[in-house]
Order: C-alpha cells, then sequence, then structure tokens
C-alpha cells in the first residue's frame, strides 16, 4: 500500500465484505467469553444454549463465542442475532433463563423481554 487511494480501496472492499455478512441464513447468539463474562458464569450459558437447541432440533441457529463486551457488571451477555441482523442483548444470562430464550425467542420469535439490556437500564 503506497497511496491513500489504495487505503480507501481496501477500506471499501473490507466494509463491503462486511455489509454481504450482516444477512446470514441463520440466527446467531453470540455469548461474551472473555474472563469476566466467564467468571460470571458465561461458559455454562454457553454450553445450555448448545444443549437446549440440540435438544428442540432447532437447525438454523449458530453458537459462537465473542471477547470482551465491554460492559462486565452485566455478565454473562448474549447478543441474539436474527437473519436480518436485528440485534438483542440479553444480560445476567443464566442457564436457566437460557432454556425460557431458547424456547421463546428461538423456536417461536418472542423476544424475552425481562431479560433483555432495555429492562436491565
Amino acid at each position: 500500500m503506497k497511496t491513500l487511494a489504495e487505503l480507501e480501496a481496501i477500506r471499501k472492499r473490507t466494509f463491503d465484505e462486511i455489509g454481504m455478512r450482516a444477512h446470514t441464513d441463520y440466527t446467531r447468539v453470540v455469548v461474551g467469553m472473555a474472563t469476566c463474562g466467564i467468571a460470571a458464569g458465561a461458559r455454562e450459558v454457553m454450553n445450555a444454549f448448545v444443549s437446549e437447541i440440540q435438544k428442540r432440533d432447532i437447525a438454523d441457529v449458530n453458537v459462537s463465542a465473542t471477547g470482551c463486551v465491554g460492559v462486565c457488571r452485566l455478565e454473562p451477555i448474549v447478543d441474539v442475532i436474527d437473519k436480518d441482523g436485528k440485534k438483542v442483548t440479553y444480560v445476567h444470562m443464566t442457564p436457566e433463563k437460557v432454556a425460557k430464550v431458547v424456547l421463546e425467542h428461538l423456536a417461536n420469535g418472542k423476544i424475552c423481554l425481562e431479560y433483555t439490556l432495555q429492562e436491565e437500564e
């Protein structure tokens, strides 16, 4: 890279690739798994998501981990991102709450408002 124009071309190409990934054929469940999340129980929450999704035979959901979300006091934090890119953030998650989120939100499309970031604040 030698010019500002080359840098701008790389920037544009990267943003285009990111934009292409905003809409997928599946719902994403992203669990904050930094040290603060793990200390608050994120590993158990992630395992509960995988287990509940398998138990209910929901095929179009991908569960993954991410690093620091940046709000340690709300851990474990889980983002559910639907096929259209709409995100719902669940906070203070537990394996018990996961069962309800999987049944109501992932299986039936009804957001569990009482567990969301908006309700917390």
